[in-house]
């Protein structure tokens, strides 16, 4: 086996092993930050096995990483309703 193959199936493993340890550890049903968790780990999987498949350019995949951590970092911070009390006040 090279390194390639190598290389995908422990981003595979570690991707499935997320997924794992979120529908573990996720309540039930699927809410607004749920589902955006959910999408967010399948992105970041499958752009990692196709930049490790050679199929993705490496300014794309940090194009794609950007991205997520920006996605993530809004999603999380409008979790704690900071936007919510600027209007409020208003």
């Amino acid at each position: 086996m090279n390194t390639t193959i190598v290389l995908m199936l422990a981003i595979f493993v570690l991707g499935v092993g997320a997924l794992v340890g979120f529908f573990k550890t996720k309540t039930e049903g699927f809410g607004r930050f749920t589902t955006s968790t959910f999408l967010i780990l399948l992105v970041v999987i499958i752009a990692s096995l196709l930049y490790a498949a050679d199929k993705l350019d490496g300014q794309v995949m940090a194009n794609v990483l950007f991205a997520v951590f920006g996605f993530a970092g809004g999603l999380f911070t409008s979790r704690d309703g900071i936007g919510k009390q600027k209007t409020q006040s208003q």
